[in-house]
């Protein structure tokens, strides 16, 4: 536990604050397509639409929202939009009409991509540079955690499966929000950074060519986490021997092996080199873990298939968090100083890219193509990886250049 739990301070109550949330999230998580289709009544498809158009303009908010985070301060801009979010949660407890429950979702996706980039410009003002891996591992562990629990609540609900049990989730979560945000309060305030000299570019971030296609690399990347949820649920119902609620287990097992595992892994990232190799090996990995699933695809029986989903799981989770690490010391050490708000937003669009393309490159690639569809997404993960070192050379060239004399 002391390894995962980040050291007393700032850090220690960023955990705090990223523990409270994170279980009402895993309730609402959980349970929110049930709620949505059971109790206000909307169809599958509407419900799909809205989360779509709804993670969209979140994603597109992150940027604004985190440049708001360096120019307004990102302590004060988390804990507003911690309470905005909490709104939006208990808005859904009344809402019944369709766009209102759109506008809704917008709204809160909005507040959870700004309230990322907001706490990452804290960490990254908080928290001296070459800690900050170790210490975004570790929130990423109780992250995770949280997760887990708050999955487990939910599925009380689920199990009740009342309107009550619904609202009493989707009530709890407003709750850790507000909770957030009252723990934040207890941290130091980040210096706002000054008005740019002359008029220069409020949006710096997107002129910042090698880091916006970091960005897109990374989110190739993040195409693991959809793997996760969606193509592989998908391939052990269609396409393998193994029972459907291997599709869970697989799950836990990837949760509980990052919160013991992610800050051990994240040691060796000591820097913008490391962080390149790391992110290199993860790529060999993440391809490794992609033709051990291939293998499941084959009829060998139920025990088998299973044995075989469980080693590439193991071997998918370790490139994932080879990969998070690594990610996470490129996304703050190419960041413009002052800038971290803008740039985490941005940056943190990565993994809302991956979920928007998920379900379309899961299909057509898994169940469409079978077992030949694995070993192309493996592809994708490895040339992702390897390219990501001379675009961070580039990135880190620029960095250099605009702060010398």
């Amino acid at each position: 536990m002391p390894r995962i739990l980040p050291q007393p301070g700032p850090p220690r109550v960023l955990a705090q604050a990223q523990l409270a949330n994170s279980l009402g999230d895993g309730a609402f998580y959980a349970t929110s397509a049930l709620f949505f289709t059971r109790i206000v009544g909307l169809s599958a498809t509407r419900v799909g639409l809205a989360l779509t158009i709804g993670w969209c303009v979140g994603m597109l908010a992150g940027v604004p929202l985190g440049h708001l985070a360096d120019r307004w301060g990102p302590r004060r801009t988390a804990r507003l939009l911690a309470v905005c979010t909490a709104s939006a949660l208990l808005a859904f407890l009344v809402v019944r009409s369709y766009p209102l429950f759109v506008l809704m979702f917008c709204l809160y996706a909005c507040c959870q991509g700004g309230l990322t980039s907001a706490r990452q410009a804290l960490l990254a003002g908080l928290v001296d540079a070459d800690e900050r891996t170790r210490v975004r591992a570790q929130l990423q562990s109780t992250l995770n955690g949280g997760l887990a629990l708050g999955a487990g609540l939910g599925g009380v609900a689920l199990a009740l499966d009342s309107e009550p049990a619904y609202l009493v989730v989707f009530a709890v979560d407003a709750v850790t929000f507000l909770l957030a945000a009252l723990v934040l309060g207890r941290l130091p305030e980040v210096p706002p950074a000054p008005a740019e000299p002359g008029g220069g570019p409020r949006l710096e971030v997107l002129r910042d060519r090698p880091y916006a296609l970091l960005t897109v690399l990374n989110a190739i990347l993040y195409l693991n986490m959809p793997l996760l949820s969606l193509g592989l649920p998908l391939w052990i119902v269609e396409r393998s021997d193994a029972p459907a609620p291997m599709a869970a287990v697989v799950l836990v097992l990837n949760m509980l092996s990052v919160v013991a595992f992610q800050v051990r892994v994240a040691r060796q990232v000591t820097g913008l080199p490391t962080a390149v190799r790391t992110t290199a090996r993860a790529g060999w990995v993440l391809l490794a873990a992609c033709g051990v699933y291939a293998l499941s695809g084959f009829s060998t029986g139920a025990a088998v298939a299973v044995g075989v989903l469980v080693v590439a799981a193991l071997i998918q989770v370790f490139g994932e968090m080879m990969h998070g690490a690594g990610a996470w010391e490129l996304g703050f050490g190419l960041a413009r100083d002052g800038k971290q708000g803008q740039y985490q937003g941005f940056f943190g669009m990565g993994p809302q890219i991956a979920r928007m393309l998920g379900p379309v490159v899961m299909t057509t690639l898994l169940i469409g193509w079978g077992t030949a569809g694995w070993l192309v997404l493996g592809g994708l993960f490895l040339l992702a990886a390897l390219s990501i070192g001379p675009v961070a050379r580039r990135a880190e060239r620029r960095v250099t250049d605009s702060v010398a004399p």
